[in-house]
């Protein structure tokens, strides 16, 4: 038995799912309509998401707009049935005419959930020197948002559920749970290594939780990157048939969630989070987050194939062969898998799989090819 995260039960664990196709995966023999075969796997996909209610489409209200860096800007929000508001930020170019294709980005995790839309956005000078370091760590010292719109692309990024405007506040659980957090000068950085690792660890809590209230955390994040989806479609300036998604780590999860539910997606780009289950099961569950986990859905769907259930629209995965979150030959994998769901279906040419050297990143030549991508098939 070669070592693993669980020890003697490994073994055990990976024989519940086996090494074959898992019971709904487009790649058995038993499935050869295409749409018959995504209509039911969909089904089985949301049943174990269990998503909650979170209204129609939410009524964005602007706080802000101006020019910056050669972009017409919009600060905005909206209010979902329960929690925060939602903020948000639109990108498009200056002047910009007309319906343009428009992409949603989607911020990461990063151990950061104090801030949410301004990882991967610039709207101003004086970004906060954290965000200039993630940027810098991350996405080649720049906010691609703001790169992607200067192309013709309007672009919203909106805070996830539980990061930027939807964190937890400290003073609204109890002394048990907040122990001795504090949220006095928020924007000050000692203050914020503080909350992100307290919502570290309180990631556990949130998880547990919403299984108790009949959810899922992918399930809250599917919905609500739904209404945002929403949102941007009801926009006068999108044209609603040319939209896309995109994003790094946490990103790239809720690009797999929404890219596999939504076909209003039309180009989809995960970036640097795809493996298999197998690999979270044996290998490095412990490097994730509690986001990631949709109960009983391995029995049907490998973790690659969720992205797959768009097929046969557009889909680019984006990774990094030095990634600790993952281990190389699963990462393989998963794109060998993706790869027979699109060849299956007809639509190899809709399919792209790229390796890069170097740790989690989205950098500066990633980003080139994403944005060629999205060109290629939203312009």
């Amino acid at each position: 038995m070669e070592s693993n995260m669980i020890g003697a039960y490994g073994p055990w664990a990976t024989g519940l799912s086996g090494d074959g196709p898992a019971r709904l995966s487009f790649r058995n023999d038993r499935f050869q309509d295409l749409n018959a075969w995504r209509s039911l796997a969909r089904t089985k996909y949301e049943a174990c998401l269990l998503t909650p209610e979170t209204g129609g489409t939410p009524k964005g209200q602007v706080h802000h707009a101006f020019e910056f860096d050669g972009l017409d800007v919009e600060h905005l929000s909206w209010q979902l049935p329960y929690g925060p508001p939602t903020e948000a930020i639109v990108l498009k170019p200056v002047g910009a005419k007309g319906k343009l294709p428009a992409v949603i980005g989607l911020h990461d995790h990063g151990g950061n959930k104090y801030f949410g839309t301004r990882k991967i956005s610039n709207i101003g000078k004086d970004l906060h020197p954290m965000m200039v370091r993630h940027q810098t760590e991350y996405y080649g010292g720049v906010a691609w948002a703001n790169a992607l719109a200067k192309r013709g692309y309007v672009v919203l990024i909106h805070d996830a559920f539980a990061f930027g405007s939807r964190r937890v506040r400290a003073n609204d659980v109890p002394p048990v749970i907040r122990k001795n957090l504090v949220e006095k000068n928020p924007e000050e950085e000692a203050e914020i290594v503080a909350y992100n690792a307290w919502a570290g660890n309180h990631e556990h809590v949130m998880a547990k939780s919403l299984f108790s209230a009949g959810t899922s955390w992918p399930g809250v994040f599917l919905a609500e990157d739904r209404r945002a989806v929403d949102y941007l479609v009801s926009r006068s300036d999108v044209d609603p048939n040319r939209v896309g998604c995109a994003g790094l780590s946490g990103g790239g999860l809720r690009t797999v969630y929404l890219g596999g539910a939504d076909d209003r997606i039309k180009a989809a780009c995960c970036v640097g989070m795809m493996t298999t289950w197998r690999d979270y099961l044996l290998n490095k569950s412990h490097t994730h987050t509690w986001m990631v986990y949709i109960p009983g859905l391995p029995l049907d769907l490998d973790y690659p194939e969720i992205l797959g259930l768009r097929v046969p629209l557009p889909t680019m995965v984006l990774n990094n062969i030095g990634d600790g979150l993952f281990t190389l030959p699963e990462m393989h994998r998963a794109d060998r898998i993706l790869g027979d769901v699109y060849r299956k279906a007809g639509a190899a040419d809709a399919y792209r799989c790229e390796f890069y050297p170097g740790p989690h990143k989205f950098d500066l030549p990633m980003q080139a090819d994403a944005f060629t991508w999205f060109d290629r098939w939203l312009k």
